[in-house]
């Protein structure tokens, strides 16, 4: 059996009667229906997913910039002096 339907709880027996319900439910004309859309959406979101990264790889410029290294070194080699307040 697949995990997915193992995380799920459902057994085979159940499986059955679910898919049956929901032929009952939809019918036989629906259910090609739904599944049409529901690949059609996930093509669609796919293809935005890839743009966005596609755009990101190829604009430097819109890539998240990392902060240098050893900021914390660099602090502790040049201290500050403490601010004093003129009375």
């Amino acid at each position: 059996m697949k995990p997915i339907f193992a995380i799920l709880g459902l057994s085979g027996t159940e499986l059955i009667i679910v898919l049956v319900a929901i032929l009952v439910l939809f019918g036989a004309k629906k259910i090609p229906e739904f599944a049409k859309g529901l690949g059609k959406g996930i093509n669609e979101f796919k293809k935005a997913s890839r743009e966005v990264t596609d755009s990101i790889e190829n604009d430097p410029a819109a890539a998240p910039k990392t902060p240098p290294a050893n900021t914390a070194a660099q602090s502790q080699s040049n201290p500050q002096p403490p601010e004093t307040k003129a009375p």
